[in-house]
């Protein structure tokens, strides 16, 4: 338990070499326009690398405003976890990274994908790689990423469509000029097994390749619950003059069974064993196969002229099948119902954005003037299956004395299941201002113009259906530098999700007929690096989301667009370096999301589900010896509602987590983690009243491996 305490190695350096340094960010890389200063600029990233590696600030990104500018010059709240971060708290899944990321919760996704709440809106889909959409429904893992930045807030001015409560964007890993090597095995509590290699490797001064791999197997502390992936990404650098060339391609596989957590009883989670899996096993299985390319060129004249243009090209085959709970225990707790389906979804994507880039500086003023358009088209085939309890009933009564069952299920079709082939296109232009009148104030202004449509094909009626939107998405900001590390912003941003929701796979005479809803974000806040390494930020911000559907209170068959969600809340966080040798990243939000207007599923007053009053996180490292860190970290929520009809509560939890870091020769690191120090019984998330995931006990993570 002594070893239990907590986490990480820290770096040698002085705040006034910190001070002088600048950080590179991986989202925006600086075109080398020469030889010569390839050479050059060789040196000084090695520097920057080895001198910044272990500090948890990352002072910069181009996520928010697809330019280049420090935190402090982005008019919302942006979350920034960098490679550090996600190495000493082994954050290898986008659940484990929302615990840091305040004002984010992750549901749990029927067991089988990525489920966020970001400032009261649920979505599947608002993930980006790079600044690209990455919308489909899986499981994602970190083996390939350098950072992981959370925009909060409607942005549709950067990235279109969606991102009510905002986006959370992945900053990929990718060839640089620096060689590098490194590598991490992990061993742990129930079997856990991963395997991680970083191989860099520059090419004279002009080019660079780089290849990150991954495979892990592992189990859980649900009996029955395991999962085995793999994933590859090589990537490529080029410089030719002026012009930097990047391109890449990824495999990636997870196959896993499908686990969807304990149901409840008399409104709270179920007092059964969370240990004990609910459903079949052998019949609850996913597994996704993801395969993509990527380039990115980008051309600076030197002059304050850039342009970039960024394609991916991705596949994502995707199958899973579940037994889970449908129903509570009853009220003598004696037993609960069972249902089954099948899914699958074949989604292919194509995405090209390009960005004219045009800054200009004189007479007091300093203007970047930012042009761009996207182009896109998604295709997918969805076909879903019910399941037949022994290929005659499709629910089944299991006891509370023996959850798992073993009863044989078979998968076909219904009347009413889904089998649809659904094209999405988007044509979009957009153009945003950073203007800087002077010293002290900054004008954000910007607005995006998207054709959306979609085509769907229904295989059960033979009809064909579709709809067009035009997605008018505007942005204005005012920032105020008092000083030369402190800013104030209010801001004001709206955004739009088409009537089909976010994944686009259906179409129905319904949702044909339905304009947009729409999401209105008013913030105001404030950024302040109180050292160089060290940033406190806060906001506090509304979102309005309208034009959902409700019943007509005048006539029960007629949907009508008068539902209205409104979220308010504050969140303030902390990053960085208060002291050399001592780190931490956290924060805290207080949120209140609840139902203005009647919706279809939910009455006024209600809570949204998974968004607790008061989320908060914090986790220290402290270098004790050159050689030597130890860090702790607390994560802790309120209570939330399992779902809309807040019937259901899940308790509040307070989980705490510890490490120790030893750094041996020749960059060598055997790192320890310790999660749920105090082995607390605590419910993590939940996919309705009856999909209620228990968080898990103590357990022990150990790698060793050779680190940056």
């Amino acid at each position: 338990m002594l070893a239990t305490l907590i986490l990480s190695l820290a770096v040698a350096g002085t705040p006034q070499d910190t001070a002088r340094r600048t950080a590179p960010d991986s989202s925006a890389p600086a075109v080398r326009t020469a030889r010569a200063d390839a050479r050059q600029l060789t040196a000084v990233t090695v520097r920057a690398e080895t001198s910044r590696s272990k500090r948890y600030l990352v002072p910069a990104t181009s996520s928010a405003t697809r330019t280049h500018v420090p935190l402090r010059e982005v008019p919302q709240s942006v979350t920034v976890l960098g490679a550090p971060i996600l190495a000493d708290l082994r954050i290898q899944s986008m659940a484990a990274a929302v615990e840091y990321l305040p004002g984010i919760t992750m549901g749990q996704g029927e067991g089988h994908r990525d489920a966020p709440t970001i400032r009261g809106q649920s979505s599947t889909a608002d993930f980006f790689v790079d600044g690209v959409r990455d919308d489909a429904q899986y499981l994602r893992d970190t083996y390939n990423v350098q950072q992981i930045d959370a925009v909060k807030g409607a942005n549709a001015a950067v990235f279109g469509r969606g991102g009510g409560g905002g986006i959370i964007n992945r900053v990929s890993k990718r060839a640089e000029w620096a060689p590098a090597y490194f590598g991490r095995v992990e061993t742990g509590s129930w079997n856990q097994r991963r395997t991680t290699v970083d191989l860099n490797q520059p090419f004279g001064t002009s080019a660079a390749g780089r290849l990150n791999a991954m495979y892990e197997n592992s189990a859980s502390f649900r009996r029955g619950m395991g999962y085995d992936k793999w994933g590859a990404n090589p990537t490529a650098t080029l410089m030719i003059g002026r012009v930097q060339l990047r391109a890449g391609a990824e495999r990636y596989v997870d196959h896993r069974t499908v686990d969807r957590g304990l149901p409840s009883a008399n409104g709270r989670p179920s007092r059964l064993d969370t240990r004990v899996f609910v459903g079949n096993p052998d019949a609850s299985r996913s597994g996704i196969t993801v395969n993509g390319a990527n380039t990115q060129l980008e051309f600076d004249n030197g002059h304050g002229f850039t342009f970039r243009s960024h394609s991916r090209a991705w596949r994502y085959d995707k199958r899973y099948q579940n037994v889970f709970a449908t129903s509570a225990i009853n009220a003598a707790g004696t037993q609960f119902s069972l249902g089954a389906y099948r899914d699958a979804v074949d989604r292919r994507s194509l995405f090209t954005q390009n960005d004219a880039l045009w800054m200009v500086d004189g007479r007091g003023l300093r203007s970047t003037l930012l042009v761009g358009t996207e182009l896109s088209r998604q295709r997918s085939d969805q076909r879903r299956e019910t399941g037949y309890f022994d290929n005659t009933t499709t629910a089944l009564v299991a006891s509370v004395a023996a959850p798992t069952v073993r009863t044989p299920v078979t998968f076909r079709p219904s009347a009413t299941d889904a089998s649809h082939d659904a094209t999405a296109s988007v044509a979009a232009v957009f153009v945003q201002e950073q203007l800087h009148l002077g010293r002290f104030v900054q004008l954000v202004a910007g607005v995006r113009h998207d054709r959306f449509t979609i085509d769907v094909l229904n295989r059960r009626t033979a009809s064909r259906l579709a709809r067009t939107d035009h997605l008018l998405s505007p942005r204005a900001a005012v920032i105020v530098t008092p000083a030369a590390n402190v800013s104030l912003y209010g801001s004001h941003s709206v955004s739009f999700l088409p009537s089909t929701g976010d994944q686009f796979t259906s179409l129905s005479v319904t949702t044909q007929t339905l304009e947009p809803e729409r999401f209105r974000n008013h913030e105001v806040g404030f950024n302040w690096n109180v050292r160089p390494a060290f940033a406190v930020t806060a906001a506090y911000y509304a979102v309005d989301r309208t034009n959902t559907m409700a019943p007509d209170p005048l006539d029960a068959t007629r949907i009508v667009q008068s539902g209205h969600q409104r979220t308010t809340g504050a969140e303030v966080g902390v990053q960085g370096s208060p002291l050399p040798r001592w780190n931490v990243t956290g924060g805290i939000a207080v949120q209140d999301a609840r139902i203005v207007s009647r919706t279809l599923s939910a009455r006024p007053g209600a809570t949204v589900p998974l968004v607790p009053r008061t989320a908060a996180s914090l986790f220290n490292k402290v270098q004790l010896h050159r050689r030597v860190a130890l860090g702790a970290g607390i994560v802790h929520q309120t209570r939330r509602f399992a779902a809309i009809d807040n019937a259901v509560t899940l308790p509040a939890f307070t989980r705490v987590d510890g490490g120790a870091y030893v750094s041996l020769s020749r960059g060598f690191l055997v790192q320890l983690n310790i999660e749920n120090l105090f082995d607390t019984r605590y419910f993590a998330t939940s996919h309705g009243n009856n999909n209620i995931m228990p968080g898990a006990p103590r357990a022990f993570r150990l790698a060793f491996g050779l680190q940056p």
